[in-house]
């Protein structure tokens, strides 16, 4: 397949059908840019792509550090349904960026998701999912913009968390690639997610979880709830039990067994 490596490559990427790019060189955020589009009315999936951030973010306002050679894109969504079923489309995301991942390492390299949407490889964080929505008068969600970052040839340093990258662990491809392949298969769920709800995306991302039946920590400000993590709920709610009974956690950051204390 001939493809370009850069936005500045003639022809653009090659995308699935109803997808359409915006491509920049340098921009402050593409989710910034793809809100400003999606609110002069751009089509569902107009993506904005670029090969450097300058005000990159993540989940919670954390900054995102963007250098040259990562995956920066946003896309807008409008999925006309309520706020409560679009936050489904973030398990959406984070199953295309897994299988994304998957396809471009080698076999022994473990691939887990981290609720709500962390893409876990090799126990570190490699990708960055973001989603922000305008509500319409009618109480449905007008547009969302999905933020993907993917790590590929440097990971973050200043997380607080462990982050890595595609190549170093083995992984063969560039932003141009991994773009073209993160979309062929957020098209695919996608319309999973339209033709079936979020049923089978739930049993996607279960034969992922990372952490299911074990004990974990969610930390909710400055509060942490103990227990373990027995279920996904039906809206994407994490099942936890606890000394005080069973437990549906909604927000939070979750910490594995392994890893408490540390």
């Amino acid at each position: 397949m001939t493809r370009p490596e850069t936005p500045e490559a003639g022809g653009g990427p090659k995308l699935p059908p109803g997808f359409t790019a915006v491509l920049r060189d340098s921009v402050g955020s593409t989710s910034d840019e793809a809100k400003a589009l999606a609110a002069a009315g751009a089509a569902h999936g107009t993506l904005v792509w670029a090969l450097e951030q300058t005000a990159g973010r993540g989940r919670l306002d954390r900054q995102w550090q963007s250098p040259r050679g990562n995956l920066y894109t946003s896309c807008i969504l409008r999925p006309d349904v309520k706020p409560a079923r679009a936050a489904e489309l973030g398990f959406v995301a984070a199953l295309a960026v897994a299988e994304t991942v998957r396809a471009l390492l080698p076999a022994n390299v473990p691939v887990t998701l981290k609720w709500p949407n962390d893409v876990l490889v090799d126990g570190g964080k490699i990708a960055g999912i973001l989603l922000e929505a305008q509500s319409g008068p009618n109480g449905t969600v007008d547009w969302l913009v999905l933020g993907m970052g993917v790590n590929i040839v440097a990971a973050p340093d200043n997380t607080p968390y462990r982050a890595v990258a595609l190549q170093p662990l083995g992984g063969v491809a560039d932003a141009g690639l991994v773009l073209e392949l993160l979309y062929g298969a957020l098209a695919e769920r996608l319309d999973d997610w339209h033709r079936d709800g979020f049923a089978d995306i739930r049993t996607r991302w279960l034969t992922l979880a990372r952490g299911l039946g074990e004990a974990i920590e969610i930390r909710q400000g400055d509060q942490v709830v103990s227990g373990r993590f027995v279920d996904l709920d039906l809206d994407g709610a994490l099942v936890l039990d606890t000394v005080t009974g069973r437990r549906r956690i909604t927000t939070g950051d979750v910490r594995f067994a392994q890893v408490m204390g540390a």
